[in-house]
């Protein structure tokens, strides 16, 4: 049962695989508020704008100065797979000053998994208060963006091509994936390039 995901209500789930793990409570002076990626900033103060992505009911915007993440990939930890409903998390790794959201933090939920809280602490989930669609992963340095929420612009065609900035490098935590992803990409065990290396059918590889 637990190759598909099911697992026992009373064992608490793992949380969601972070690459910045270090709690952080700025409750008592909130001065989250007024740093990235919460600032609130203009154009001159910001710069060009290279993606602009919102939640489903567009209460939330946010811009993204940065042409392409530091780093894109597949998670399939079980705390992803619950957190978005889905097989899998599509991540984009952004640093915080690449990120200005429209309305700074107001219209945002935060949720901790590892305090289970939702007051602002790093590493948090960040979400529209209202449609609640995930919107990233805070960490402590940098936010793991979802490319789904981005706004890409022309024909279907011209749309993939912009995706292309956005492709995953790997898969990470592929030993607890719900099913095979055959597409040839690298896929870890746990965290990249600190476990083991495995085959799109989850089997060891040679190094």
């Amino acid at each position: 049962m637990t190759e598909m995901g099911i697992t026992n209500t009373e064992i608490p789930l793992p949380s969601p695989a972070m690459t910045n793990n270090v709690p952080e409570n700025t409750l008592e002076h909130e001065e989250w508020k007024h740093r990235p990626p919460y600032h609130i900033q203009g154009e001159e103060e910001f710069g060009p704008v290279k993606w602009e992505g919102s939640c489903q009911c567009g209460k939330i915007t946010y811009a993204l100065k940065r042409e392409r993440p530091l780093n894109s990939k597949f998670c399939h930890c079980r705390g992803c797979q619950v957190m978005h409903g889905a097989p899998f998390q599509w991540a984009a790794i952004f640093h915080k000053h690449d990120i200005s959201f429209a309305r700074g933090s107001s219209g945002l939920a935060f949720f901790s998994s590892a305090q289970n809280s939702q007051q602002y602490e790093m590493p948090t989930k960040v979400s529209c208060d209202f449609c609640h669609t995930l919107i990233m992963d805070e960490g402590r340095n940098v936010c793991l963006l979802f490319p789904q929420l981005l706004r890409f612009k022309g024909s279907r065609d011209e749309q993939r091509k912009q995706l292309e900035a956005f492709k995953p490098s790997c898969h990470i935590f592929y030993e607890q994936r719900m099913f095979d992803v055959p597409d040839g990409t690298p896929k870890w065990s746990a965290m990249n390039d600190s476990s083991q290396l495995l085959d799109d059918f989850g089997q060891p590889v040679k190094q």
